[in-house]
């Protein structure tokens, strides 16, 4: 967190999105004591409604918010709000923007948000492994006016992993490996599903209890493909190809997440299944071949787990099932939908720095969206 100066202007926020994550980061914020708190709750927006505040009178830690906002009669409307946060800057304030939704509409703003000199915050991954243009147009807004993007929620809620990663990069460290299990999903799956014996539940009905207790997306195939760890992968790796060098990278330059080599966990059979009902009904007729699969890493004393690795060294950025040694972090570490991830650099090595927590849920993603707000205070 940045110390505030005593005289300094305190940051006027606006929250785009106020679902899950966005409630709680609305909850988090206004229970900073307004005396202390660096921010002025100045604008919310869900999906259909905007509720404005005079930065005069901000909205408070006692305002019924949710009922004011269902009451407002202003549409959501990007634009209106776009010009006033751009007028509120033009006044000599400090105004910083989060976006709570996973919306790429929204994401695409972000470089005429930057360009206006307002500061982007968001656990929303789109802008940041989607299209190579949007994300160096978000980089070259940023570097014009000096405003900030920061995106540490995008990766593992608030488990701190891209922090630490800007700050080795910008001490001189040099990145050999980052690998880790970036999916809370993934990490459920595998924990139960291969514990380094030959034998244990089947594959679908780990799957299926998964999807039960809302670790998995109401369609499981949402989180088997494996896009969510390439997104992830996406934003470390141009995290790493984009930060100040003497030397190039030697990291692949990922046109999106789609470029990344990522081993679906989807049979065949069962792509392009419409309901997630259905995909778990027919899941049972390919256990057969994850049991193969568990038996073989046990022969081996292994455990299988859905990896995610930007291999600096070798140029690599892959996503799919890998085998670890049973007394390997990845097999030992984690428990119930943890993710963990391991930095391989010149100073950590031949250790590598461990980050393993929670890395999803609404408080802890709403944690390390407010962490990036004040670390603008």
């Amino acid at each position: 967190m940045s110390s505030s100066l005593p005289n300094q202007k305190k940051i006027l926020v606006a929250v785009v999105g106020v679902g899950l994550v966005g409630s709680e980061l609305i909850s988090q914020l206004l229970s900073i004591p307004s005396s202390v708190s660096p921010f002025k709750l100045i604008s919310l927006t869900s999906s259909s409604r905007t509720l404005s505040a005079d930065k005069a009178s901000p909205i408070e830690a006692n305002a019924a918010w949710k009922s004011l906002l269902a009451a407002s009669s202003a549409t959501a409307d990007l634009k209106q709000v776009t010009a006033r946060l751009t007028q509120l800057v033009a006044e000599g304030e400090r105004v910083a923007l989060v976006d709570n939704t996973s919306s790429e509409d929204v994401a695409g703003l972000y470089p005429v948000w930057l360009g206006a000199g307002i500061n982007v915050v968001t656990p929303n991954k789109k802008a940041f492994s989607g299209n190579a243009e949007l994300f160096a147009q978000i980089l070259d807004a940023s570097k014009t006016t000096g405003a900030k993007f920061l995106n540490e929620a995008t990766v593992g809620a608030g488990l701190p992993i891209i922090a630490p990663l800007k700050e080795l990069l910008a001490t001189g460290d040099k990145i050999i490996k980052i690998e880790g299990v970036f999916s809370g999903t993934m990490s459920y799956i595998f924990n139960n599903f291969s514990t380094g014996k030959p034998d244990g539940p089947t594959f679908s009905s780990v799957v299926a209890v998964a999807r039960e207790k809302g670790y998995t997306e109401p369609h499981p195939a949402d989180d088997l493909n494996g896009f969510d760890v390439a997104r992830k992968l996406t934003i470390l790796s141009r995290l790493i190809s984009s930060a100040p060098s003497a030397t190039p990278s030697s990291l692949p330059s990922l046109q999106s997440f789609e470029s990344v080599q990522t081993a679906s966990l989807i049979p065949p059979a069962l792509e392009g299944i419409p309901t997630g009902d259905e995909f778990i009904a027919r899941l049972p007729e390919f256990d057969e071949h994850f049991d193969k699969l568990r038996i073989e890493a046990s022969k081996e004393n292994k455990v299988l787990r859905f990896v995610g690795v930007v291999d600096v060294a070798g140029g690599q950025v892959k996503a799919g099932l890998e085998k670890y040694p049973i007394d390997h972090p990845f097999a030992t570490s984690l428990g119930g939908s943890d993710n963990i991830v391991m930095f391989h650099t010149e100073r950590y090595s031949p250790r590598p720095l461990i980050v393993q927590g929670a890395g999803a849920g609404a408080a802890v993603t709403a944690m390390g969206v407010l962490g990036d707000l004040l670390k603008l205070a």
